[in-house]
């Protein structure tokens, strides 16, 4: 009486192993891709926070003066805690023009975390590029 052997043979598992890892193959790039569109959005988004932060705070002090991330971020202050790049834990810069507020991160150039519209974005350093 011949015995069954139960269990997979070694091609039906190299051929799962392969399958697997052509799945790999297409969603690690797009895993990373999505990943860094969702870091340059936060980055956008903080740096639009601290921006409307500054303006408020240039009406409370003066158009002239420009604030620091102590002025700005605080328990007590325009924003609960300071907010830092996701993609590199980089603090923004923050500068005052003329009484325009404008907060740059270091990933600018590199990556194009800039806030559509602004003259960063309008001389090719980002997304959306130009004044609305």
């Amino acid at each position: 009486m011949k015995r069954m052997m139960k269990g997979f043979t070694l091609v039906e598992i190299m051929i799962v192993v392969a399958i697997i890892a052509i799945l790999a193959a297409v969603a690690i790039p797009n895993f990373i891709k999505y990943r860094n569109e969702s870091q340059k959005s936060s980055c956008i988004s903080n740096m639009k926070q601290l921006q409307t932060a500054g303006e408020q705070w240039c009406m409370t002090n003066g158009a002239t003066a420009t604030p620091t991330l102590n002025d700005l971020c605080g328990s007590d202050k325009y924003v609960k805690t300071t907010p830092v790049c996701p993609y590199d834990k980089s603090a923004y810069t923050i500068a005052n023009e003329n009484g325009i507020i404008t907060v740059t991160c270091g990933q600018a150039e590199s990556l194009g975390h800039v806030i559509p519209g602004t003259s960063a974005a309008a001389s090719g350093g980002g997304e959306g590029g130009g004044n609305p």
